[in-house]
């Protein structure tokens, strides 16, 4: 395989003859329908380097172009490990000159035109690449055949399927390929993943041509809306999932709860609890036993002005524990989540059996946690959060306008980071931030307002605005001002109410440290959107 690869790069960096490529939509005539002209010569027949088993021939007439073209690729697999094969697949795009820029959500979906078949993953990418149109079809053939994609029958299983959506601004039309794909306008598991990649607000020309394809007033969003739009997700057989370990969770389907366990001697509610590994993994058994089902295992203080520690002095607060605790049977089938900043810390705590990484930095405090976790392939938590926590409490930090437009855009650049650094999408979840570098007014405003961060994210993402969300208030010096309650312990009715309107704004996860309280609050938090949803309907 390494070989194939050397041999394909070779031959993408000769630069002889190449094929027309066609004209950019804004050389049409105005007024003319772009979808109705043909945009490349249709009797250039683009070149076979893998015509039988993905070996390759020698060519001397690949064409890399001098400029980036931006494109859109779909990714669908049924057949084996299907995110591995999602992994392997964009890892190989990068290999081959694909640059990654925003990925779309993850479905699952039910087979289209044969439908005795498992269910699919669905998504798609956005990026760059100087590979000619046919030169890039030619490597996505080639990813599919080192994933072990043979013939088989046209709609049937396959381990992986790599279809260009878009090249360009262009509009192309030859015996192989034809861009657009034919058939992007019938398929809603094609067309979810797609409008993912765009924002709600105007982009570039070239996203602007993408929409004139459509041949409709507002473009893709009216062909997608035509389908069903969002309300064909989690019905009609396509639902938005995010892995985590071993499951695909639907987000919609409840308000899961995450426990805090933390093991630090100076955390502002139960600090010096947890140091010894017993207390810890007694405490552990009790969040497991109240109905916890993320348990987030921290061992460094982030509270405002806590003492920064070491990676060495984090991980020998938090390895001894994380080990005694992986040894439990409580702890099967339980998500265990990390609560670092650090690159090394998450690292070796998803060695250990970690399924999550929660960084309250989003990146900005260890830059090289977003690589890792790429690399280490889980979830991703990117909190909001201005400085760090000595000094995230200053005027400078706690200044804001309009504070959910702001946090929403300064979340959404934690987010493209993380894009950027090889973290799909479909493994981001998103937290604003309550009590960091906020103040009161602030705190409340966001919970209150959640729909709105997720509408401001959606001008720059349609995607991002639908990763899970999560919400932290729990027993927060804000809470304690509001009602007037000095000890933390005393807070869990205010965090009730708390997280109850995180719910019902959207919140998808909630992150407590009553973790019984907060199952009932989950509970009715759910029943009362699920009484909404009906009396939406009417």
């Amino acid at each position: 395989m390494f070989k194939t690869k050397k041999a394909l790069m070779e031959m993408l960096s000769v630069a002889k003859s190449g094929f027309n490529f066609g004209v950019p939509i804004s050389n049409y005539p105005h007024g003319r329908n772009p979808r109705s002209a043909l945009s490349i010569n249709s009797s250039v027949k683009p070149l076979n380097l893998f015509p039988s088993a993905g070996r390759p021939i020698s060519s001397s007439s690949i064409q890399v172009q001098s400029t980036d073209q931006e494109i859109v690729i779909a990714l669908g697999s049924n057949v084996g490990n299907r995110i591995q094969n999602f992994n392997q697949a964009l890892q190989s795009m990068k290999n081959y000159g694909v640059t990654v820029t925003r990925h779309g959500c993850l479905y699952e979906t039910e087979p289209a035109y044969v439908t005795d078949q498992p269910k699919f993953l669905n998504s798609a990418i956005r990026g760059t690449t100087k590979l000619n149109p046919h030169d890039l079809l030619t490597v996505l053939k080639q990813i599919e055949a080192e994933l072990g994609r043979t013939g088989g029958i046209r709609y049937g299983p396959r381990p992986i399927d790599l279809d260009i959506l878009f090249y360009g601004n262009l509009r192309l039309n030859s015996e192989n390929l034809t861009v657009p794909h034919e058939r992007i306008w019938e398929r809603p598991f094609v067309l979810a993943p797609l409008i993912d990649l765009l924002g709600s607000c105007g982009e570039n020309e070239t996203v602007a041509a993408w929409h004139s394809f459509a041949n409709c007033k507002n473009g893709l969003f009216d062909i997608w809306n035509k389908l069903g739009g969002e309300s064909l997700i989690g019905n009609d057989g396509i639902k938005r999932v995010l892995p985590l370990g071993d499951q695909l969770v639907d987000w919609s389907k409840k308000t899961h709860v995450m426990g805090i366990l933390n093991l630090t001697p100076d955390s502002f509610s139960d600090g010096g609890q947890f140091l010894e590994a017993g207390d810890a993994v007694s405490h552990f058994k009790s969040l497991i036993s109240e109905g916890a089902d993320i348990v987030d295992i921290g061992a460094q203080s982030t509270r405002p002005f806590a003492e920064r520690l070491t990676v060495d002095q984090e991980l020998d607060r938090l390895i001894p524990v994380l080990e005694e605790i992986i040894k439990i049977p409580e702890s099967k089938g339980i998500i265990l989540s990390v609560d670092t900043f650090y690159a090394d810390v998450a690292a070796e705590a998803v060695n250990r059996g970690v399924h999550v990484v929660n960084d309250v930095s989003g990146g900005t405090l260890d830059p090289k946690i977003l690589s890792v976790v790429a690399d280490l392939g889980v979830p991703f938590i990117t909190m909001h959060m201005r400085g760090d926590p000595s000094t995230m409490q200053n005027c400078n930090n706690l200044h804001y306008g309009d504070v959910c437009k702001e946090v929403a855009s300064e979340l959404y650049q934690r987010i493209c980071a993380a894009e950027l650094a090889g973290i799909p999408l479909w493994r981001i979840v998103a937290d604003p931030g309550i009590g960091f570098s906020k103040n009161t007014e602030h705190n409340m405003e966001l919970i209150s307002n959640l729909p709105i961060v997720r509408r401001e994210i959606e001008k720059f993402s349609l995607g991002a605005s639908h990763v899970p969300f999560l919400v932290g208030p729990s027993r927060k010096r804000f809470l304690g001002e509001i009602c007037g309650k000095i000890d933390p312990v005393a807070r869990d009715p205010a965090t009730v109410a708390a997280v109850t309107g995180g719910i019902l704004g959207g919140a998808n996860v909630i992150r407590v440290h009553n973790v019984g309280f907060g199952m009932d609050a989950a509970k009715v938090g759910d029943a009362l959107l699920q009484h909404r949803r009906k009396a939406d309907k009417y």
